[in-house]
């Protein structure tokens, strides 16, 4: 299997497992010795991370995703997610994550909210 395709396998296991419930175990498997974060509501660093994926699934153990689509390029891998939060909303994430040596280093993302009315018929994903 090609990196890029292992990359994006890897992003998308990572980002599962963290999701669900176990950000601990998604970054002993999937991240480096380094983890730099670019999310301001997510302080930086492995500890950072696991810090807000255990607060999030307390918060809301229901939550679901579906991944849309994932593209790799070089050492970047995009992820396109589709996210619903019980009581919240639906929303629309894009993820970027950086590898080094076959392991997620760095992380950036923007999120959308799915909204109720558009001008186009063309949907969020």
């Amino acid at each position: 299997m090609a990196n890029l395709e292992r990359n994006k396998e890897n992003a998308i296991e990572f980002y599962k497992m963290a999701y669900k419930g176990n950000p601990l175990g998604a970054t002993k498997k999937y991240v480096g010795n380094e983890y730099i974060q670019h999310n301001p509501l997510v302080d930086d660093g492995v500890k950072g991370f696991i810090k807000y994926f255990e607060k999030m699934h307390e918060e809301y153990p229901n939550k679901s995703i579906e991944f849309v689509r994932a593209v790799a390029q070089g050492d970047l891998v995009a992820l396109h997610t589709h996210q619903t939060w019980e009581g919240v909303g639906e929303y629309i994430t894009m993820d970027f994550f950086r590898f080094q040596d076959g392991k997620i280093v760095e992380h950036w993302d923007s999120i959308q909210e799915v909204p109720k009315e558009s001008k186009n018929n063309n949907g969020m994903w």
